[in-house]
């Protein structure tokens, strides 16, 4: 079975600024969301996304996430494999899990784990 990705990410220094750029330019639609603003893209095909700013580098970055059942053997499964956890699980409350780790070309991509039980 596949994973599939379920999540995007936009890094940037000012949440307000790029989300307001971004509604201009797709029409996307942006609400709050603990310090965060999480993107409705107005479609069925597309995926949702969220705006943040870590308050430290990387400011500007971009990256997507694929849902699996468990973090924790897919980083270790990284580690074999030669690439490197940047960023361990870690809880986001009442929502989930995630993690980021780079792949063998320094890319970095996000693994989630919902709270709620994963569809099939």
């Amino acid at each position: 079975m596949g994973v599939p990705i379920v999540h995007f990410e936009i890094g940037c220094r000012d949440t307000a600024k790029t989300g307001k750029f971004y509604c201009d330019l797709f029409d996307w639609k942006i609400s709050d969301f603990g310090g965060t603003q999480m993107v409705d893209t107005g479609t069925k095909e597309g995926i949702m996304g969220h705006i943040n700013s870590l308050g430290h580098e990387p400011h500007n970055y971009t990256t997507f996430y694929a849902i699996v059942d468990e973090i924790e053997p897919y980083l270790e499964k990284i580690k074999k494999l030669g690439g490197s956890v940047l960023i361990p699980k870690t809880e986001v409350p009442g929502a989930g899990w995630f993690a980021w780790f780079k792949d063998l070309d320094g890319n970095v991509l996000g693994l989630w784990k919902t709270a709620m039980p994963a569809k099939k």
